[in-house]
């Protein structure tokens, strides 16, 4: 009989339905298998791993709100907090904790600001610890307490970005994932700032990288590709880890590959916005928060 070769309501016959059904798995067959080996291929090529490092490794806030915090306390307690204007006086002790997180926040900001404005050849040259010292005294003057700290107590508190605390796990990451590895800071961060955070956390990388070291700034392209060149490999063959996606974003775009490691509190874009969804498309390695950080990304390269 001829019933299994009649048409169904939209045209199509079994026998269509059958070969279509066959094609589609082909080709999704096809795509996996494509996609497993582009994914092996560049893990093969992999040589070096470069490490945003605040937010990435060191987990700034709860450092530098802790230091602003205590710092405060530490004066209110002092004998010259007495001689103080009573206006500063009644203003730092109205300070909450949540505000001197504000206050935290609004200095990371200024970091922000400050490198992604930056035009290599045409702004004046500034490292990170005269810019985190230039804008807290920015900082204490909006916030009414300009006179609170004298200078070299400014310039002590401006250093705690030195000795910002690793993240749990990032000091073992680091060393695991070096035993593979070439290792290297890649940070706006200047080469001081950058050896003390090393020694303060264990992090343990091979080499540090400093956007100092090319008078640019992340995401100047002369960092990404200056830090390949630093390490003797082509971009193909490292990696950028970092918990900003934006930042990987650039690196991506001068041929490294990406690894993203979610860290609290660090991405800028919000999950369901567009560039968020689509970067999860072209990370190559994506470290949801509390799946492991730097632990997990090992395991994924190969190490156990």
């Amino acid at each position: 009989m001829a019933v299994a070769r009649l048409a169904n309501k939209n045209g199509k016959t079994p026998e269509t339905e059958r070969v279509r059904a066959s094609l589609n798995l082909t080709y999704f067959t096809r795509t996996s298998i494509m996609s497993a080996q582009d994914s092996e291929r560049w893990r093969e090529q992999l040589k070096g791993l470069t490490f945003d490092v605040f937010g990435t490794c060191v987990d700034w806030r709860s450092t530098v709100e802790e230091a602003l915090t205590k710092e405060a306390a530490t004066k209110i307690g002092s004998e010259a907090f007495g001689t103080l204007p009573p206006a500063i006086q009644v203003r730092v002790k109205s300070l909450t904790g949540q505000d001197w997180a504000d206050f935290a926040q609004q200095w990371k900001t200024s970091y922000l600001r400050f490198t992604r404005s930056f035009v290599p050849g045409v702004t004046a040259w500034k490292d990170i610890d005269t810019h985190y010292y230039d804008s807290l005294v920015k900082l204490l003057d909006e916030w009414q307490l300009s006179g609170l700290y004298g200078p070299d107590e400014i310039t002590q508190l401006s250093r705690i970005w030195h000795f910002l605390d690793p993240w749990p796990e990032a000091s073992k990451g680091i060393h695991m994932l070096g035993t593979k590895f070439a290792t290297a800071s890649l940070s706006n961060g200047n080469q001081a700032l950058q050896r003390d955070l090393k020694d303060h956390g264990d992090l343990g990388f091979h080499i540090l990288i400093s956007a100092e070291d090319f008078r640019a700034y992340k995401p100047d392209k002369a960092v990404y590709l200056g830090a390949c060149k630093k390490l003797g490999l082509e971009p193909q063959q490292v990696a950028l880890v970092a918990a900003h996606l934006n930042d990987l974003k650039a690196a991506r775009a001068y041929g490294l590959r990406t690894i993203y490691v979610e860290r609290p509190g660090e991405e800028e874009w919000a999950p369901g916005e567009e560039e968020y969804e689509q970067a999860k498309q072209w990370v190559d390695i994506w470290v949801a928060e509390g799946e492991g950080g730097f632990v997990e990304v090992a395991r994924q390269l190969g190490i156990a």
